[in-house]
């Protein structure tokens, strides 16, 4: 039920040593304008629909179903919101959940540890963030990395995310630190939009004043130009934790991103860290997706094992689940690292792992009148 597709000895190394354990799950949530431009993305139907879709899966995350939440599952083109999969894992495995405000719009409606950040423009600015807020953010997640890692000695932690067109700004990342990811991103859609955010990152990157023909030498700044709140904290939080404990950064281009930020700022600035102690884990829909290029990307980043769940949607009875197997939805709340740790912590295979998921939604359904039948 796991499969490991890159640096495949130290994946799998990875698994064995924490075959078994109980990790703790760490969210971080965060805003970026570029979520809002048309097109973009299908984490909601609309661009208000975006606004809200993480305080959404936050607060479904905290609550589970509710009969009135105050900010409901966002409607989607096609498909179910993949916190349905984190969430019922995250309960029937009694996971310690902890969720980072790392710069979002409007206040959570659950409890959240406020990290200090803010919501970043649009990455076409080429000024998302204030350089002040970037050295915060990574100050303070390593501070957050170490309270964490304090939490699960012997075992690991799960870095998830929610952030509404964060593959665009993931883009914008890779490319201004070298990397060759043009045309390997994912995305929410079933078919990635690659034109649309290849010219979005190229005017933020060139109104910053990125030379495309080199890398920036100063990763603190590419993050204020072009990337998001939740990037340079999660890369704050695994780079301390590694040094006690395993990390797994739960999700697809984003946390390919993240990883790659990391081994930027550990060699910049002579962070310590232990990246053997780290690994990307995914779903297969993402590491598999025909309209981009995860695997290929692993490999041009270098040294980082990307795993992923082989969780199957086909035989579910739910059409809204059945969509992921037409290339909607794909990952996202970390929903790929949490089906990873139930076939490791429980050994969870196919069927108990979508009877989970199918459950948790058939009580939604009862509670929500917005569900399609």
């Amino acid at each position: 039920m796991i499969h490991v597709y890159t640096q495949v000895q130290q994946g799998k190394n990875w698994l064995q040593r924490y075959q078994g354990c109980k990790p703790i799950f760490g969210c971080i949530l965060g805003f970026t304008n570029t979520g809002l431009i048309p097109g973009i993305s299908a984490a909601g139907a609309t661009s208000t629909d975006r606004q809200y879709t993480c305080l959404a899966d936050a607060e479904f995350l905290y609550n589970g179903p509710q009969r009135q939440p105050q900010y409901p599952l966002p409607p989607l083109d096609a498909g179910a919101s993949p916190v349905l999969i984190t969430k019922a894992v995250v309960d029937a495995l009694n996971i310690p959940l902890y969720l980072f405000n790392a710069g979002l719009v409007y206040p959570p409606t659950v409890p959240t540890i406020d990290l200090g950040g803010t919501p970043a423009n649009c990455l076409t600015s080429g000024h998302a963030l204030d350089i002040g807020t970037v050295k915060h953010l990574l100050k303070v997640g390593q501070s957050w990395g170490c309270k964490l890692a304090a939490q699960v000695k012997d075992s690991y932690i799960i870095l998830g995310e929610c952030v509404v067109g964060g593959t665009t700004t993931a883009l914008a990342v890779l490319l201004g630190l070298g990397i060759v990811a043009t045309g390997k991103v994912n995305s929410s859609h079933p078919q990635c939009n690659h034109a649309q955010k290849l010219t979005l990152v190229h005017q933020g990157l060139q109104v910053s004043g990125f030379n495309l023909m080199l890398p920036f030498s100063q990763p603190l700044k590419l993050i204020a130009a072009v990337g998001d709140p939740m990037q340079i904290a999660v890369a704050g939080m695994a780079i301390a934790a590694s040094l006690q404990v395993g990390v797994m950064l739960a999700g697809g281009t984003q946390m390919l991103a993240v990883y790659a930020l990391m081994q930027t700022l550990a060699a910049k600035y002579s962070l310590p860290w232990l990246p053997e102690n780290i690994v990307v884990g995914t779903t297969r829909w993402v590491a598999e997706d025909q309209t981009g290029d995860t695997v290929g990307l692993a490999r041009e980043i270098g040294f980082v094992p990307l795993m992923a769940t082989q969780l199957s949607f086909a035989e579910s009875c739910y059409p809204q689940f059945q969509a992921y197997e037409r290339g909607y939805v794909k990952e996202g709340i970390g929903c790929g690292g949490c089906a990873i740790a139930a076939h490791l912590y429980r050994n969870w295979d196919q069927l108990q792992l979508l009877k989970a998921v199918e459950d948790l939604f058939a009580s939604v359904k009862i509670f929500s009148s917005t569900w399609p039948t």
